[in-house]
């Protein structure tokens, strides 16, 4: 009887070591299956990482050529038709992913530092003034959700965040300073400088989330508008160049009562002849050849016909997983060797 109860405590000690070496065993290969995922995933995106930087590095490339082939800039070079860049892209072909690349014009954006006269930062920019007017009129005019939207409270706003010199001097009726944002929870204070992050606009009066960000299939202001552009002495020209700026841009450009002509202008320079672009955009007047145009006049101020600075969309892709890595760029001409290279000026990975 005692044997036989001996042979039971043998078994169920043999089972229950079974069963804990079996527990362990799968424990060791989940954790092995994990290690070996978690460095795929690591290995991948590295890889992803250097196939986005190589988007990067093949649209400075095609800037700097650009920059010796012509000094004006226009949506009609290589750097702005995606077919050129896919051809460029095709000679680097990946063993494994693929990436695509969109190029476009920093200064077809409104420079919204440009609102005030920096480095003094104390006057407004008249120009400017105008051109967000007409901005945000054109933005209020498209989307009842923006009906109440005051283009004079924000420009305003805009104006008294920007002018250095707290006083409570708010400008005009409706402007806002520090006692305004102290009111919030939590409360902050009014910048009195110029805008270093585009997101810091969200902050200031009359500026709605609905009205910035994009909302459902209607774009936001923010898409159409820079902080980058600042001069060696410290100002912000703000000129746009007209060669490329988008619709909502271009109808800001263009006197009130001659809002409807920027759609003109902007099929004007897409115009082709088989597969030739039809008209020069050399010029800082070309406009006046569009049919109906010799009669307007844009503020020269507000208009420029070349750029130096580009945002870059390097987008990759690699085993079902995607990595989008952003890059402003300024062009410019090195000290050393005298030829133009592309300085890396922001970078985001998304």
């Amino acid at each position: 009887m005692i044997l036989k109860n001996n042979h039971g405590i043998a078994l169920l000690i043999t089972l229950s070591i079974i069963s804990v070496l079996i527990a362990v065993s799968l424990e060791l290969s989940r954790n092995a299956r994990s290690a070996v995922m978690t460095t795929a995933a690591a290995r991948d995106r590295l890889t992803l990482l250097h196939i986005s930087s190589s988007g990067i590095n093949v649209a400075m490339a095609m800037l700097v050529k650009d920059k010796k082939e012509s000094q004006t800039d226009s949506i009609q070079e290589d750097w702005a038709d995606p077919e050129k860049i896919i051809e460029v892209l095709n000679d680097i072909p990946f063993e494994d992913g693929n990436v695509s690349v969109i190029i476009s014009d920093e200064i077809s954006r409104i420079q919204v530092n440009a609102l005030v006269q920096f480095p003094e930062g104390r006057e407004p920019n008249n120009p400017q003034m105008f051109m967000w007017d007409r901005f945000l009129s054109y933005f209020v005019s498209q989307d009842d959700l923006l009906e109440e939207i005051e283009p004079g409270t924000i420009i305003n706003s805009v104006k008294d965040w920007l002018d250095s010199g707290d006083d409570d001097a708010i400008t005009g009726l409706n402007g806002a300073e520090s006692d305004y944002y102290q009111t919030f929870e939590p409360p902050y204070s009014c910048k009195n400088g110029p805008i270093t992050y585009l997101d810091e606009l969200a902050l200031i009066r009359g500026i709605t989330s609905d009205l910035f960000y994009e909302h459902e299939k209607r774009p936001g202001i923010s898409g159409y508008m820079t902080i980058y552009g600042i001069t060696d002495v410290g100002a912000y020209e703000g000129k746009i160049n007209i060669n490329t700026a988008e619709l909502p841009v271009l109808t800001a450009l263009l006197p009130l009562e001659d809002e409807p002509f920027a759609q003109e202008i902007f099929d004007y320079r897409q115009e082709k002849n088989d597969l030739e672009y039809m008209h020069d955009l050399s010029g800082l007047t070309w406009y006046k050849k569009v049919s109906g145009g010799s009669d307007i006049t844009i503020d020269p101020e507000l208009i420029t016909n070349s750029s130096d600075l580009f945002r870059i969309k390097s987008a990759a892709t690699l085993h079902e997983m995607k990595m989008t890595v952003t890059a402003v760029v300024q062009r410019k001409k090195d000290g050393k060797t005298g030829k133009h290279i592309c300085r890396i000026l922001s970078w985001e990975i998304l």
